[in-house]
């Protein structure tokens, strides 16, 4: 039976002692750790995005700032973490879901976890409704197997893919970056700035509230359908962002609404503006 991928806080606090539930902080940022370390959900483990769900290379060129890392030593993260095929995976970080732990979520689908869900307004939803919180190391039970996968299953992109489709009007290019970012007014993190040619911005934060939670599936449905069109294979569309991270986010709003997966870009606009390719400024 398949589960939502989304967890309200509600849900989780009913949850949480259970013995086959493992929650996972993907929280990230300089002081991830030992925030963390400080403060975390009670019972939660940490992961760290650069070491755990990235294989970070030292010129972005060649992959993004968050290449993936090799199926086998992610397989091996896994079984570190307690984490078995029968595992119940909640996973939350402290920008709600936007950044880590959509990622972690992504990477558990794709090596086809079924039981892995991301808490809905991540930790500060989570501290709101009064989730017991925690400073202790917390003990794993590590498996001596690794996790039994021997590739990615969810469908990805390549930077020669993303050229040849771009402006294909069979095809849409999305990036969820904001839309300072997409039109090239300001780039904060990479090199150059602007967009893939031919892709559409659709904000990786509108698929949340006021409040920072994700909307209605129903909402979501009717949004991502509108801006699909008349693109009815989900394979003709390729999500990204700037390094693969938030790419994911837009993934999970889209697995939310009862949708098809999408490709995902990791490489993203990181490795894109990174190797002469053809770019363009303003608005679409």
């Amino acid at each position: 039976m398949k589960i939502s991928p989304i967890i309200e806080v509600a849900e989780l606090l009913k949850k949480h002692r259970s013995s086959d539930l493992i929650l996972v902080d993907a929280s990230n940022g300089k002081n991830a750790r030992s925030n963390y370390e400080n403060e975390h959900l009670e019972g939660a483990i940490f992961i760290d995005l650069d070491t755990h769900l990235a294989a970070v290379k030292s010129n972005p060129a060649n992959g993004g700032r968050h290449p993936l890392p090799d199926i086998k030593d992610f397989a091996k993260t896994l079984s570190n973490m307690g984490i078995s095929g029968h595992s119940h995976v909640v996973v939350y970080d402290d920008k709600n879901g936007s950044n880590a732990a959509a990622r972690f979520w992504w990477m558990l689908k794709a090596v086809g976890h079924e039981k892995v869900q991301v808490l809905n307004g991540g930790l500060s939803e989570a501290k709101k409704n009064h989730f017991p919180l925690s400073s202790k190391i917390e003990s794993i039970k590590t498996l001596t197997e690794p996790y039994p996968v021997d590739n990615w299953q969810l469908p990805l992109a390549s930077i020669d893919e993303v050229e040849a489709v771009s402006t294909d009007l069979h095809h849409i290019v999305i990036d969820v970056r904001d839309a300072q970012r997409y039109a090239g007014i300001t780039e904060p993190i990479d090199l150059v700035a602007g967009h893939i040619p031919g892709a559409i911005n659709i904000p990786f934060t509108e698929n949340l509230d006021s409040n920072g939670l994700f909307l209605n599936p129903e909402i979501l449905r009717t949004k991502y359908e509108k801006k699909f069109d008349t693109i009815n294979k989900s394979e003709n569309i390729i999500v990204h962002c700037g390094s693969g991270v938030t790419a994911c986010h837009t993934l999970l709003a889209i697995a939310y609404a009862g949708l098809d997966l999408p490709k995902l870009y990791v490489g993203s606009w990181s490795e894109w503006s990174r190797n002469n390719k053809k770019i363009e400024t303003g608005n679409q």
